[in-house]
């Protein structure tokens, strides 16, 4: 049976789905976008503060369901513009353990929700 996962530590969904679901001992994160779940409104100053919002998303994510981001399996990373690799993935790298770093994808995509320049998912064990 699948267990919701939702907290008010990371934006609420604005549509029919859930922050993270729990089945079978992994859970499945929805994808994060630098929404600040206090104020609701975009952090978006520099590509650095947008990718730290997003992966402070995150961790209330994965904190609410128990586990960490020692604990991630797999990130999806969807970026607006390639040019911003190195500088998301300073920050995304600055989350993880480098020796234990889980697998990743990071694609170029046309348009993101609200237009934003990053959007991360995960899938975690528990």
């Amino acid at each position: 049976m699948k267990k919701i996962h939702n907290t008010k530590n990371a934006p609420a969904p604005v549509g029919p789905y859930n922050q993270a679901i729990e089945y079978n001992g992994v859970l499945y994160g929805s994808g994060q976008i630098a929404l600040n779940p206090a104020t609701g409104e975009l952090v978006m100053d520099t590509i650095e503060a947008e990718t730290k919002q997003v992966m402070e998303n995150i961790k209330a994510m994965l904190e609410n369901a128990g586990t960490n981001f020692e604990k991630v399996l797999k990130c999806s990373v969807f970026v607006s513009d390639m040019g911003n690799y190195s500088r998301i993935n300073t920050v995304y790298a600055s989350y993880f353990n480098e020796d234990t770093a889980p697998a990743r994808e990071l694609v170029e995509v046309a348009n993101l929700p609200k237009y934003v320049n990053v959007e991360i998912s995960v899938i975690a064990a528990l």
